[in-house]
């Protein structure tokens, strides 16, 4: 029996590797990845501020920390043979879809990026779902990080799952329609729509946790030795929101709130993202479209600039707060309310990250490499952003 791993060499993908050898101890762990997030964080100019060690390195330290049961492939998963290879040698029971291209303000670089990242996405799935039919693996279980990004910015309460529709006085559920905000979303929403189909059609037993963002240095299985260690990205490009504002505390400059802040955004820890994947391998075949809010709950851009701030000043760290124009067309003040009882319930029944406890714990753990923040700055904020008149 086999689970196969994508986007292995990842954030998240790398610490699930790791907890998923432990949990199914007597299972093959197979991570699969061509190393991309490496390649487009160098061409922005930017590093990983933890350092990350070479696939032969990382598994050198996970054989020796007790994780026996992991096999790694580098390939390209646009590549339809490789995909198809990879089915036939392993037979996996459960495909943890992890890998993408997932930054939205990298998607709209120019055209020639946004039409990439949406290749390279939707390909990627459509080569592993169509894989599984061909090899007669329908009994799969399929699960996809996608994103919580591809509800956008409704005016009305997200459910967890199919929406509830009435016309002329006829119910019936939907898929929620893709109304994403950015060239990278919009490519999930168009995987969504493949896993929807996937199901009707063939009856494979698909489980959409739409991710949320995502904070945090590290997992119970990245400690003890540096080469287990995960990445963790703080630029303007790679760098999720409370990643980067600790960061740019560390290196004293100032946290760079677009807008007013005012938007309220799901958030969940490394440590609890990574629980709850595992979580969803350990499910059974059921042949439905399982859709999940991976979210522990919303958390204010404000709030984590001032958090930040205060923990800072525990620490003796001076931390500003600036407010720069809004480079992203969205409602500054959306509170993105999400149905996310079914996720907490059955997947993280019991969370262990608080945002501030996160916050404490990135800040805490990223101060040994202060230096490495200090000498790329400048990939904080392009340089015409910090331009832009303050809007606070």
């Amino acid at each position: 029996m086999a689970i196969l791993v994508t986007g292995a060499d990842g954030y998240i993908g790398w610490p699930a590797l790791l907890k998923l050898s432990r949990e199914f101890p007597d299972e093959r762990i197979v991570g699969v990845d061509n190393f991309a997030r490496r390649r487009w964080v160098a061409e922005i100019g930017c590093v990983s501020a933890i350092p990350i060690h070479s696939m032969h390195e990382r598994l050198e330290a996970a054989r020796e920390a007790g994780y026996g049961n992991i096999s790694f492939i580098e390939g390209d998963l646009t590549d339809r043979a490789f995909v198809q290879q990879v089915y036939a040698t392993f037979r996996p029971r459960v495909v943890l879809h992890l890998a993408a291209q997932p930054s939205a303000p990298y998607s709209e670089i120019n055209g020639e990026r946004a039409t990439y990242t949406q290749h390279n996405n939707v390909q990627s799935t459509s080569n592993l779902l169509w894989g599984l039919k061909e090899h007669n693996l329908i009994e799969t279980v399929f699960v996809e990080t996608t994103t919580t990004g591809v509800y956008g910015q409704p005016d009305f309460d997200i459910p967890e799952g199919f929406l509830e529709v009435e016309r002329n006085g006829r119910k019936g559920s939907v898929i929620y329609p893709g109304m994403a905000g950015s060239w990278y979303h919009m490519s999930k929403c168009h995987d969504v729509n493949n896993l929807w189909l996937a199901n009707a059609k063939w009856k494979l037993s698909v489980i959409d946790l739409r991710t949320a963002i995502t904070y945090g240095t590290r997992t119970d299985e990245t400690q003890g030795d540096p080469r287990l260690a995960t990445r963790f990205d703080f630029d303007f490009y790679f760098g999720v929101v409370v990643n980067r504002f600790a960061a740019q505390a560390l290196a004293g400059f100032p946290i760079t709130v677009y807008g007013k802040g005012g938007l309220k955004r799901p958030m969940i820890g490394l440590q609890d993202a990574v629980d709850s994947i595992v979580a969803s391998a350990k499910r059974e075949p059921n042949q439905k479209f399982d859709i999940f809010n991976q979210t522990s709950g919303p958390v204010g851009i404000q709030e984590i600039g001032e958090g930040i701030q205060a923990i800072g000043a525990e620490m003796g760290i001076p931390v500003q707060v600036d407010h720069l124009e809004n480079p992203r067309v969205e409602k500054e003040e959306h509170q993105m309310v999400m149905e996310n009882s079914r996720f907490m319930n059955e997947l993280l029944p019991h969370p262990t990250v608080d945002i501030t406890d996160g916050l404490r714990d990135t800040l805490e753990s990223l101060q040994p490499y202060r230096d490495t923040l200090l000498a790329y700055k400048d990939r904080f904020v392009p340089e015409q952003l910090l331009n832009r008149v303050s809007v606070a």
